[in-house]
This record gives C-alpha cells, structure tokens and sequence, in this order.
C-alpha cells in the first residue's frame, strides 16, 4: 500500500472480510479485498448464496416475512451515495467493492459493473491517500470500455478515467474525457462535477464557474450547494460562501455528507482567522464519522493558531498516520522547525520526498507539493523549474501561479516573480498565504505603499495563517513602517528594511518532546468575520446575489 507504513506489509494485506468480527462496519473500515481474492471466492460465494437464500425462503414463517421497511446495507448505502453524488462511509465503500468484484468474476462483460468498481477504486484511493487503488481503477475501467466502448452509451466509464484523471491532477486529461461526455450526454449531473474540478485545476475559472451553475441546475440539494460555496470562496465572496456550506451542512442527507461539509465550514473559519470556531467545526465533524481523517489536519492548523502546540502535534501525527497526504506531511514539518525542532522537521521533509517519488511512481503528479518543499526548504532553481513545467502543461491555478511567483522571488528573480504572485490574487481569493507573498515581493522591488497593504492584508485575513511565514510577515510590515500623512504612495521606509529570517534550508538539530505543554482553550465560540481596514485591498466588484448562480434547491 502506497503509505507509510504503520506495521509489517504482511499485516496490511487486505482482510479476509469473511473472517472480519461484526463491528468492522465502523468509521475506519479495512482495505477492501484484491480482486484476486474475489476469483477465488466466486465459485464458492456462487453455491453457498444459492443454498443460503433457499434456506432462508423455507425456514422464514409466512407470517413473519413482511417485517416493515427494510433497511439499506452498506453495499445499497453506497450505491445510495454515489447515485446522489455524495460521499459513501469508508465501511460502506469497502462492502461495496467487495460486492463488485465478486460480481465481475461471475460477469467479466458487466461494463456497468467494472465502471461502478472503477469509481469505487478512485474513491477509495482518494479518501485514504492510497494511490495504488488508482492503478486498479485503471484496470477496472479498460475492462469495463472493452466490455462496451463509450460511443456505444458506456458514458459512467468516461466519467470515471476524468474522475481517475483529476485525482492524479491530469487536469487536461480530465478535461478531454468530460468534454467528451458533455457532448454525447449534456444533461448527465456526474459530468460537471468533474468538469468543474478539472477547469479549477487548470486555472479557468470562468468553465468552472460554468460548470458549477449547471450542476446546480441538474443536481440539487447539499452536493450542489458545497459546489456553489467552493466557487464563491474562489472569487471572495466569503459571506456567501460561508451561508451556502451551512446551508449544505443543514441539508446533509448522510452522515458522510454531513461531515464533509461540516469539514468545509472548518476550512472557512480558519480562512478567515477564527481559529477557535474552526477547531469546534472540524471536532463535529470528527464527531460525526470518525473515519473524516482530513478533520484531524484542519484541527491542527487552528490549535497552532491557538498556541495548543501538543494537541496540534498529536493531531498532525493522527491525520499523517491515517490519511498520509503529502501537503500534511509538509506542514508537519514546518511546525516542528517553527519550534526549533530541526530534526524531526527533516525527517518530515525526509519521508515527503520519499512519498511524492512513491506518488510519481503510481502516476500521480504531486510538482506542486514537491516544489513548495523545494522553495522554502531545498533549491529554489529546482523548484521553478519544476513549476514552469506545469504552466507549460497549463495547469495555471492560482495555487501554481503563487508557487511559481515565491520561487521566482526565492530564486532572485522578483521582478519576473510578481507576475505570477499577482496572478494568484486576480479572482479575488482572499488568501493569506498568497498576499505574504506578493507583498514580500514588491517590498524587495521597493514598491513600499504596495507590500505594505498585502502584507497588512495577510495578517489581517489570518494573523497565523503559518507557523513559519506569519511572523517574518509581522517582521517585514513592522520592518516598513506606516506612511506618514500625505507622503508619496511608495515612500520609503526610515531605516533600511532589517532581513527577515527565512525557513532553514538543512535543519539538523533535533527534539523528541515540545518545548511546553498546551493550555486549553476557553470553549468555541461563533465571530464575525473581521472588517478589512481602509489599507486593505479592495474587493472585486460584486453582483447582488439574485444575479449570482443559484445552488441547488
């Protein structure tokens, strides 16, 4: 399995789940089993279900068989699931392709069956970062397009290899197979969905926005409603993304429906700087499937924030243990060097690059992580060089365009670098991450009046939006100073600008234990979101909502 591995590889070979005790049917389900393992079941599964069902038909009394309505299992709950386009529990997902390649071995020209494993396959490598499941999806849909080619209504196939596509980030792969089925099939929901996340990925937000109003018009309910608040925090509109994922958590219909959208409530609050209500959203959210592993790293940036270090260590090593994405790993890390603890920081970046090669060998394209590391803690060259390679690809999101822009700044090159770090801004994201670094690269051109706003504005939008960046942030504004009343847009600052300490390229000193013991914090409470000065950066001009894309109803 393409992790890291928590015990001996014989341990992690997928369980029989013949053998599996009742209670398997939790938040955190085994690997489902090898479709080697399902062939040598058939034969056996095939009369043992026969003698069964005709068991069960003679011994239930007459009397006794109409019991009310019956209640879905967990193959049916996950066909449910996919079905709505929502996520399935990890147990259900597991049953599910158990299910399906028992049945293929039996039915190798069931096309439809080979796509819904396919799917299956991709979702499952997808929930628990284990990218050998995306060669296996491979497999399922060349057989299941063998079966019966795409031209020929094998439409779910094609949806699937654009759903592979964007889980391996081919965003023009994603792309060209979607396109393909929009233009056969135009009223198939499942379409924009990948369509949507295939334009994001190659920086056009205009298709995406596109995409997104008509799956809302095909799907409604809770999964076009996460759809439209995605797409009004990518252009900045942070109330109304904030109204239209409650409103998708107020209509989760699942339990992993609920707390995937309970996650992005997380995700927002800590966006907007307002740890304390993002660390309540994602423990609901742990609450209510214990399985939503991503919760745990999204807890762990916000109890940095609130100064909880050993609880955000702990939560970092349970997300990196269950749910092994490299972007964790990275901001692992980070947070080890920002508490001086430069071994364990290194053997973080160690492990990284050892998972992207692990990645890469799977196909699945992990520059932009690899480039970040290479940025702030390796070689800068590299890393633009890296970064150019995917613009070339045109994958031109706003995540590339501010990688490429600090690594052109990293590197020496601020002047080509602002280009790209204003890019990353042009929709009107409200990223704090993005404004720390455009604002560091125009107080290097000396475009003082400048760096002084986006620098204001990063702290403003999340003053601990890194453990490592945020204080060379609070450094460089301190280090430029305030205007004084009536001067020129970009005076300089009174003293030389003092060199602000950049994240170590070698650490080499290590500690096992933090430095201090966290002290909770008082209990969450819900804020407004805070009001940008009169420095800050304006707003993109807004439309009023009746003229926005409406989510579904």
């Amino acid at each position: 399995m393409d992790v890291m591995p928590q015990q001996d590889p014989e341990s992690r070979q997928p369980p029989d789940p013949y053998d599996l005790p009742p209670e398997v049917a939790t938040a955190d389900a085994p690997p489902p089993p090898t479709l080697r393992t399902a062939l040598r079941r058939a034969a056996f599964g095939a009369v043992a279900a026969a003698v069964l069902v005709a068991g069960a038909v003679v011994a239930v009394p007459e009397n006794r068989r109409d019991t009310g309505p019956r209640v879905p299992g967990p193959v049916e709950r996950a066909e449910q699931a996919t079905t709505a386009g929502s996520p399935a529990a990890l147990p259900d997902l597991t049953a599910l392709i158990a299910d399906r390649q028992t049945w293929v071995a039996r039915h190798p020209k069931d096309a439809p069956a080979w796509a819904v494993l396919g799917s299956a396959y991709v979702e499952w490598g997808r929930r628990t970062a284990d990218t050998a499941y995306y060669s296996r999806a491979d497999q399922a849909f060349e057989r299941s397009l063998a079966a019966r080619p795409g031209e020929r209504g094998n439409g779910e196939a094609w949806v699937g290899m654009a759903a592979l596509a964007n889980a391996r980030h081919d965003f023009l792969a994603a792309k060209k197979w979607g396109e393909t089925v929009r233009a056969r099939e135009p009223k198939t929901w499942r379409t924009y969905a990948v369509l949507i996340d295939a334009y994001n990925g190659l920086g056009d937000h205009k298709a995406a926005g596109a995409a997104t109003e008509k799956f809302g018009e095909l799907r409604k309910g809770s999964p076009a409603l996460a759809r439209t608040s995605e797409m009004y925090r990518a252009r900045g509109w942070r109330e109304d993304a904030l109204a239209t994922a409650q409103e998708a958590a107020d209509r989760a219909t699942t339990l992993a429906e609920k707390a995937e959208a309970l996650h992005r409530l997380g995700e927002l609050a800590w966006e907007r700087g307002e740890a304390e209500e993002a660390v309540a959203q994602f423990d609901a959210a742990l609450r209510t499937d214990s399985g939503h592993h991503a919760s745990h790293a999204g807890r762990a940036r916000a109890l940095v924030a609130l100064d909880r270090t050993d609880e955000a260590l702990a939560a970092y090593q349970k997300a990196v243990a269950e749910l092994p994405r490299p972007e964790y790993v990275l901001e692992l890390g980070e947070l080890y060097e920002s508490l001086g603890f430069d071994g364990d920081a290194l053997s973080q970046y160690t492990e990284l690059r050892e998972m992207l090669t692990r990645a890469k060998t799977a196909g699945v394209n992990e520059t932009l992580v690899l480039a970040r590391l290479e940025t702030d803690h390796g070689s800068p060259a590299t890393a633009v060089e890296l970064l150019r390679s995917e613009w070339s690809r045109r994958h031109r999101s706003a995540a590339v365009a501010d990688a490429l822009g600090w690594a052109l700044h990293r590197s020496g090159d601020s002047a080509q670098a602002l280009e790209y770090a204003r890019k990353a801004l042009e929709t009107g994201v409200r990223n704090a991450s993005y404004a720390y670094h455009l604002g560091v690269i125009e107080r290097e051109l000396a475009q003082y009046g400048a760096a002084r706003r986006h620098l204001g504005e990063a702290l403003r939008t999340n003053p601990s939006f890194s453990p490592l960046a945020a204080p060379l942030a609070q450094d460089a504004l301190n280090a430029l100073g305030e205007p004084a009343d009536g001067g020129p847009k970009d005076m300089r600052p009174s003293a030389p600008p003092v060199q602000t300490r950049e994240p170590a390229p070698e650490p080499t000193r290590s500690a096992s234990t933090p430095a201090k013991t966290a002290t909770p914090s008082p209990a969450p409470s819900r804020k407004q979101e805070q009001t940008p000065s009169a420095t800050a950066t304006p707003s993109p001009a807004r439309t009023a909502p009746s003229a926005r894309p409406s989510a579904g109803q």
